[in-house]
C-alpha cells in the first residue's frame, strides 16, 4: 500500500456529504466503484490514458477501483494499474491509500478485498456496480467476503453525478461548442459528390483539431434514414443530418445539426420549423423546480398537434460523463431504460439533451438535438449555433 502524500479529507473532489446521504438511503456502508466514468468522477476527473480506448490486456482487462467508506473519506482507496504509479508520483490521487499494482481483474479485486478487510468492513453492506463489474471479480468478492452483503450502487452513483458543479458545466459547455463548430465546418466543407465516409472522416479531424475526443458520427444524406457510414454521395438539393458525440476532458458533447446542398426550399424550411417548434415548447418548461414530466408533456402536446406527428419523435435525457445519465425522464423512448425521474423536479445544474427527430418519407432525416443546463429561472443552452439550414460547399 502507498499512502497518498498530502491527501486529506478536505481534498475530496466531490460532494462527500451528498454521497454519504445517498449511501445511507441505499443502505450502503462501503462503495466499490469500478466503472470508468464513476472512478473518473470520484477521482476528480482522472482517467488513465493507457486504457482510455481499450480495456483488454493479456488474458484480462483493466479494472480501476475506488473504495469509499460512508462518512470516512480517510479510509478511501484507489486500486489501479502498475503503470499508474507514475501518474500518482506526478499528480497524487486524493485517496489516502493507493494501490497501483494490478494488471487484470482478479488482482484488482484482491487488493480491494484486502483494503476492505483492513478498514474493518469485511461484513459490511458493500455497494457494487453490477453492469461494470466483471463476473470473475464479482465471484472473488463474493467468496472472499462471505459475511458481506453486496448491494447494487448503480443508482446511488447516478444520483451523485446528476447535479453538475460549475467546473463540470464549463466542460460540458466547451464540449458542446467544439462539437458544434466542428459540425458546421464539416457541412461547409462537404460538396456535391462527398461521400458519407468522407464527411464523417472530415468531422473526426475537425473535432480532434479543436481539442475534442471524437466518439461517433451518425450521418444521413437525401431521403435515406440510414445513419451508418457508406459510399453514398451528397447530391444537389439533398439534406444532410449530422449527429455527433465527442468529449472534452471526459464530458460529452452530443448535438445534431442540419445541412442542405443548395438553398432550402419552402417545404424544407417548414419541416425544420415544425421540429424547432417542438424544441422551443420543451425549452419553455425547463427550469429548476419543474418536473421533467411537465416539460415532456408540453413538448409532446405541441408535436401531437403538428402535421408531422405521424413520423416525428421527441426525446429528452440527462447527460454528463456519459450520454444517457440521470435524470432519466422517459421510459424506453428510444433507449431502453426506465424513466424513474420523470415526476421529480429538475434541479439547477442538471444538464439535458433535448431532441426532436423527423423521419420524413420523402425529404429524409430532419433533426435538432440541443444541450441545455437547468438554471434557477430557466436554462442555458450550449452550442447554440447553426440551428437552421446550413449550406454545404461554402468553405
Amino acid at each position: 500500500m502507498n499512502v497518498a502524500p498530502g491527501a486529506t479529507v478536505g481534498s475530496v473532489p466531490f460532494d462527500s456529504a451528498r454521497l454519504d446521504r445517498l449511501m445511507d438511503e441505499a443502505g450502503i456502508d462501503v462503495l466499490v466503484a469500478t466503472s470508468k466514468h464513476n472512478t473518473q468522477y470520484l477521482l476528480g476527473g482522472y482517467k488513465f490514458i493507457f486504457f482510455a480506448a481499450m480495456d483488454a490486456i493479456g488474458h484480462s482487462r483493466y479494472l480501476p477501483v475506488v473504495v469509499y467508506e460512508r462518512a470516512s473519506p480517510d479510509h478511501a482507496a484507489y486500486v489501479g494499474n502498475r503503470m499508474e504509479g507514475g501518474e500518482h508520483q506526478n499528480h497524487p490521487f486524493w485517496t489516502p491509500s493507493v494501490h497501483t499494482a494490478c494488471w487484470g481483474t482478479l488482482d484488482a479485486a484482491n487488493l480491494a478485498v484486502e483494503h476492505i478487510r483492513k478498514i474493518g468492513k469485511a461484513g459490511a453492506r458493500i455497494g457494487i456496480e453490477p453492469p461494470f463489474l466483471p463476473s470473475d471479480a464479482y465471484t472473488l468478492l463474493r467468496n472472499a467476503l462471505p459475511d458481506a452483503k453486496l448491494v447494487d450502487a448503480t443508482g446511488t452513483l447516478e444520483r451523485l453525478r446528476a447535479v453538475k458543479t460549475p467546473a463540470e458545466l464549463e466542460k460540458l459547455r466547451v464540449a458542446s461548442e467544439l462539437i458544434t463548430d466542428a459540425m458546421l465546418a464539416t457541412i461547409g466543407a462537404a460538396r456535391e459528390g462527398s461521400t458519407k465516409g468522407e464527411i464523417i472522416e472530415r468531422l473526426r479531424r475537425e473535432e480532434t483539431n479543436r481539442g475534442a475526443h471524437f466518439e461517433y458520427c451518425l450521418l444521413t444524406l437525401g431521403s435515406s434514414h440510414n445513419r451508418a457510414a457508406s459510399a453514398q454521395a451528397w447530391q444537389k438539393g439533398e439534406v444532410l443530418s449530422i449527429d455527433s458525440g465527442g468529449n472534452y476532458h471526459g464530458y460529452i458533447g452530443d448535438l445534431c445539426r442540419m445541412g442542405v446542398l443548395g438553398e432550402p426550399d419552402a417545404e424544407l424550411e417548414d419541416l425544420l420549423g415544425e421540429v424547432e417548434a417542438v424544441q422551443q415548447a420543451a425549452f419553455s418548461k425547463i427550469r429548476a423546480g419543474v418536473a421533467g414530466a411537465e416539460m415532456i408533456s408540453h413538448a409532446e402536446g405541441v408535436l401531437k398537434a403538428s402535421k408531422v406527428a405521424p413520423y416525428t419523435d421527441f426525446f429528452a435525457h440527462g447527460m454528463g460523463l456519459i450520454s444517457h445519465e440521470a435524470p432519466f425522464l422517459m421510459t424506453n423512448h428510444p433507449v431502453a431504460y426506465e424513466g424513474t425521474d420523470a415526476e421529480k423536479p429538475l434541479e439547477a445544474g442538471i444538464v439535458l439533451s433535448v431532441e426532436t427527430t423527423m423521419l420524413h418519407p420523402a425529404r429524409g432525416f430532419i433533426k435538432l438535438e440541443d444541450t441545455v443546463a437547468v438554471t434557477v429561472d430557466g436554462y442555458t443552452m450550449f452550442g447554440d449555433r447553426g440551428r437552421g439550414w446550413n449550406r454545404g460547399g461554402t468553405a
